[in-house]
């Protein structure tokens, strides 16, 4: 599973690519790196190269050295160092430099990347010399030709670690206001979840310049059913903000496109405690699926481990944004140290102009640990992605802790918790009812003291709803909504909720969907 390949080989390389001792190699001089002859560049260019090959049929890329490569395990990719002194702007002060990833088991097709300066674009010539390679009892005369796997931004400011990468099919990720990976974005998404296999088209070359604070990523993605040209800028400050603008060529009818897609891993947290088999309390780089739909309301909905693979569509038109967030991010509550999970990026798609009518879609797919990505969500267009036909989309990424721009007007749901229902103490207790219990903060609810008035409105797809009622919780600024649900058998239930003073909605949109326990 490409996805659980993906995690592994972060994990490693996380804490792989540079010796110990090599920090300050990263601003000095005179850098080894090897450049091609001059070509001309331009993104129109890249444009008509993509529609270009959209027109022809698929060549997969061919492997290189396969039979060692399929050896650099997890283990292995640890091993193989990167010299600092063959990375890409090592001499200035500005942009940071860029580091390059090495063909392994998990990520085995070689990329193309170029150094574009004034419109003029130079291949980086790869060579073994760019790695070390004496911890890893590889031979690099074998590894002669065998090319990158994708690269990786680094901190410029005396850290050996990276803040942007791309690696693996259309893949890439930052590590946000945290300095810490989580959740990753992908270039396009291609039947996921779908009724036929899904496609994962991959970047096969780059083009990289420094535009100051900018770093402007350019971009050809090739695929069997898809080719496209891709623009991405991106800046670190404190939260990481990237715009991307993409034009698709479709070569075959796409029965499922997914525009801006984002993935994740959520196994467990506060509101499935069943699946708790990890000592931990919880485990999940996001908690939840953020929706501002385009006629303005806010909608929060809490991720599930589910029994079997779902897809959710909210149905919306113009959407002014969506995301996967982290809004936990109180370390008692995961007890991590290793992978603080509390530390996590939201990711938050804003689109520019109108992406017209379509659906956020959510997949989720059960999952029995943390290696495995089962959480997806994107933008699926009403347009038929059709053989010979193109789409274009322009929208801003925000890899940072919460949602840009949150209205005060409303308060969030921060925790989504379940239990048996009835009233506590009551014996025999209703084992057809199941409580529902929802914080929020923020909001108008931040300048209310304790007051009964406040009501929440909620719905159910089947059952029915009773003891529904909101307090403050004692000492807290978190206004608490509880309810049962009285329902029968197996099948999901979806619920809605807000709250509500008088004719004053106060709250964002909660919803969740239910698998009652037998």
């Amino acid at each position: 599973m490409i996805e659980l390949n993906r995690r592994l080989l972060l994990a490693a390389l996380s804490t792989s690519l540079f010796p110990a001792g090599t920090l300050a190699a990263l601003a000095a001089p005179g850098a080894a790196i090897r450049l091609g002859t001059a070509q001309d560049f331009s993104f129109s260019g890249l444009a008509a190269q993509a529609r270009s090959n959209a027109a022809r049929p698929y060549r997969a890329p061919q492997p290189r050295a396969s039979h060692i490569i399929k050896d650099i395990d997890f283990d292995a990719v640890q091993k193989i160092k990167f010299r600092p002194d063959h990375a890409l702007w090592t001499g200035g002060p500005a942009p940071d430099p860029v580091s390059f990833f090495h063909l392994n088991r998990y990520s085995t097709d070689p990329v193309t990347i170029y150094s574009l300066d004034k419109g003029k674009a130079r291949e980086i010539l790869y060579g073994p010399d760019y790695f070390d390679y004496s911890a890893s009892g590889l031979d690099s005369k074998a590894l002669a030709d065998l090319g990158f796997s994708g690269f990786r931004v680094m901190d410029g400011q005396g850290k050996p670690t990276d803040w942007l990468a791309f690696q693996g099919a259309s893949y890439f990720r930052s590590s946000g206001q945290d300095a810490q990976y989580g959740a990753s974005a992908r270039g396009i998404a291609i039947n996921t979840a779908a009724e036929t296999p899904e496609e994962f088209p991959r970047f096969s070359d780059f083009w990289l310049e420094d535009a100051g604070p900018l770093i402007n990523i350019y971009a050809l993605l090739d695929g069997p059913s898809i080719t496209g040209a891709y623009k991405f800028d991106a800046t670190k400050n404190g939260a990481v903000v990237m715009n991307v603008h993409c034009e698709v060529f479709f070569r075959e009818d796409v029965p499922r496109l997914g525009i801006a897609p984002l993935t994740s891993m959520y196994w467990y947290g506060e509101n499935q405690r069943p699946k708790n088999a990890d000592w931990r309390p919880e485990i999940h780089d996001n908690d939840g699926l953020a929706i501002w739909t385009g006629k303005g309301e806010r909608i929060w909905r809490p991720l599930i481990d589910p029994p079997q693979v779902m897809t959710n569509s909210f149905s919306d038109e113009n959407p002014k944004g969506f995301g996967l967030i982290q809004r936990d991010r109180d370390f008692a509550n995961y007890q991590d140290d290793g992978a603080f999970y509390n530390k996590r990026p939201g990711i938050w798609v804003e689109p520019k102009g109108n992406w017209g009518p379509g659906a956020v879609q959510l997949v989720e797919i059960p999952t029995d640990d943390e290696t495995h990505d089962n959480i997806v969500a994107y933008w699926r267009p009403d347009q038929p992605a059709r053989k010979g036909g193109s789409l274009s989309f322009d929208y801003r990424l925000y890899w940072q802790n919460s949602e840009p721009a949150y209205p005060s007007a409303v308060a969030k749901a921060l925790s989504t918790r379940l239990g048996r229902g009835g009233i506590p103490g009551q014996n025999p207790w209703p084992r057809d009812k199941h409580k529902f219990v929802v914080d929020f903060t923020g909001g108008p609810l931040m300048r209310m003291r304790q007051r009964y008035d406040v009501k929440p409105v909620v719905s159910t797809s089947r059952g029915a709803i009773d003891n529904a009622y909101v307090i403050k919780v004692v000492g807290t600024d978190r206004w608490r909504a509880l309810f049962d649900l009285q329902v029968e058998g197996s099948a999901p239930v979806d619920l809605r909720m807000y709250l509500k003073l008088g004719d004053t909605t106060l709250s964002e949109t909660w919803l969740y969907q239910y698998f009652p326990q037998p």
